[in-house]
This record gives structure tokens, C-alpha cells and sequence, in this order.
């Protein structure tokens, strides 16, 4: 039975670099050693401590005076998003069309691969047990990585990932509802001023998008209006095509390292695992392609496309 303490811990925002992409110019920075920072409270006497609290699930939530110093400066942990601190992007057109075509685009645009595993395969009914993301710029803080305790759901496909309930089912993994504005800190400490992000996941439009959506929804939380989001599997498909346009070849994560003669780090089908080579391998993609960032951002979808592609497919 998991032990519902609101805590938060197992929480890791790294540093790493990444190599040089040709096509996509502006995203690489010069990288830095690897860091590991928990989310810890400081305290008035000096000593970090653990968090613990109660938190709101509205988007109109309060604020708190418990710092953190979680992405290296001090932010409040506890604060729900609320209307002051979203980014002000107001509706207006097709999105991704207009953002293609700014001169800028490489000043705006934020480009964060992630990754996450699950306790099942229903994109309803279960829950996020890992998540990890990399700012492709990489530099200092650049990666983001934590196990989720999913509560009362069991997870049955841990022969997949190798997560076991008794690994995320403890008191210091945080609950979703916890780690969705630590998760919108990272990303939001990443974003360039007034610019937008694009979150890139391999199959990202049938799974981790969707998982993502339904559970900030579940949350009460939605996903920011600057988000755009990219499913690097079509691109993959595309690619491979190309290669051997008679034969149907594979465009699993796997078998793109295999071609591309990638050597992954850490374990297949784990989070920050998957997103490290996901980060090298969309590089590759990018470059055979010849895809420029514009390319990129009309490939994009929203969250509100894909929720709509959700609720249609319920309804048939």
C-alpha cells in the first residue's frame, strides 16, 4: 500500500552537453559538469529539509514563503501557477505558422526532448511513474529527471522498465500534483524571455503527450499555451523510408541508435536513459533531413490539437 506523505525528493536536474547540429543552429551551448540537486526546504537556521505539505489542485492556488533551491535559485516550491505567473501568449491564428516564419525564431524557441514511463499502456486509466526532459542547449541544469509515486495504481508492465511499485510507492517520490510546478519551473527556468518551448518525445503524440495531457487535466492544470509539441517518431519513419524505401525498417529508439551507431547511457525504457539518446538521435534526424528549426515548428502539434484528436477518437 503506498504511504501518501507529501514530500518531495528523487528529484534530479543534471548538467549535460550535447554535440554540435548543423541544420538546427542556435540550440547547443558549451557543456558543464554533472550536478545533482534535491529538492530540499532551507530552513531559518540554515539546514535543509524535507517538504512537507498539502497542496492545492486549482490553478488559482496561493502562494507560500517555502523557498527551494531547486534550478540553483531560490523559487517557491509550493505555488500553484496561478494567472500571474502564466506566460501571456494570447490565441491567435494557427500558432505554428506564424512562429515558423519569425526571422528570429532561433531567439525564441526552446527545444526540450522528454521521456517518461508509465504503470500501464491505458492513457486514462493509468498513471506517469518517471519522467525526464534535456534542454537539447544543454549547459548547467539542462536535465530533469524523477520517479512519481502513481498512488493506489499498480504498475503491471514492470518487465518493461524495471520500475517496481516498492521503488516509487514511498513517502520522499512526489505525487504528480506535486511535481507538475516543480516540472513547470524546470521547463519555465530553460524558456528563452517570451519565447515558446517545443517538447519533443518519440511517439509523443500516441502516448507521452497524451499521458502528459490527461494528467496535468487530472490535476487541474493545463498545459502552457507556449508549448508546442513534436513527435519525433514521423520523422523517424520518414528518415528510414528514405534509406531503404522497399523494405519497411524499424524506427524504434533502439534500432535509430543502431543506425546511427549511438551508444546509449543507463538502462532501454528508462526516462533520463531514453532522453539522453532521444537527444542525440533527434540531432541525427534533424540533420539527414535537412529540416530547418521553421521545418520543425510546422510539425508541431498543441496540446489542444491532440486533445481534440483525444476526444474524437473516444467519441468513435
Amino acid at each position: 500500500m503506498c504511504i501518501s506523505i507529501s514530500q518531495v525528493s528523487r528529484l534530479r536536474i543534471h548538467s549535460f552537453g550535447s554535440s554540435c547540429c548543423e541544420r538546427v543552429h542556435g540550440w547547443i551551448k558549451n557543456s558543464s559538469s554533472l550536478k545533482l540537486l534535491d529538492v530540499r526546504a532551507s530552513s531559518v537556521d540554515g539546514k535543509a529539509r524535507w517538504i512537507r505539505r498539502n497542496v492545492s489542485t486549482t490553478t488559482q492556488g496561493s502562494r507560500s514563503n517555502t523557498k527551494s533551491s531547486v534550478l540553483g535559485g531560490t523559487v517557491p516550491v509550493t505555488r500553484i501557477i496561478d494567472e500571474e505567473s502564466r506566460t501571456k501568449v494570447q490565441p491567435f491564428g494557427n500558432l505554428q505558422q506564424r512562429l515558423a516564419q519569425d526571422k528570429d525564431l532561433s531567439k525564441l524557441l526552446t527545444v526540450i526532448v522528454s521521456d517518461l514511463e508509465t504503470t500501464g499502456l491505458h492513457r486514462k486509466n493509468e498513471r506517469i511513474i518517471e519522467i525526464a526532459a534535456q534542454d537539447i542547449a544543454g549547459g548547467g541544469y539542462s536535465t530533469f529527471q524523477t520517479l512519481v509515486n502513481p498512488g493506489v495504481v499498480p504498475i503491471t508492465n514492470a518487465h518493461i522498465h524495471g520500475i517496481r511499485n516498492d521503488m516509487v510507492c514511498r513517502p520522499e517520490v512526489p505525487r504528480m500534483e506535486e511535481l507538475i510546478p516543480i516540472f513547470l519551473r524546470y521547463v519555465e527556468s530553460r524558456q528563452k524571455p517570451g519565447g515558446y518551448v517545443m517538447l519533443v518525445a518519440h511517439n509523443g503524440k500516441s502516448f507521452d503527450f497524451q499521458f502528459l495531457i490527461n494528467e496535468f487535466n487530472r490535476c487541474s492544470y493545463e498545459i502552457p499555451h507556449n508549448w508546442l509539441l513534436l513527435d519525433s517518431l514521423p520523422l523517424a519513419r520518414e528518415n528510414m523510408k528514405s534509406v531503404e524505401p522497399t523494405v519497411k525498417l524499424s524506427s524504434s529508439l533502439e534500432a535509430l541508435a543502431d543506425y546511427y551507431s549511438l551508444t546509449r547511457e543507463g538502462d532501454a525504457h528508462r526516462a533520463l536513459s531514453d532522453v539522453l539518446l532521444l537527444s542525440k538521435v533527434f540531432q541525427k534526424l534533424t540533420i539527414d533531413l535537412k529540416l530547418s528549426l521553421s521545418d520543425l515548428v510546422l510539425r508541431c502539434h498543441t496540446a489542444s490539437d491532440i486533445s481534440a484528436a483525444m476526444a474524437k477518437n473516444k467519441k468513435a
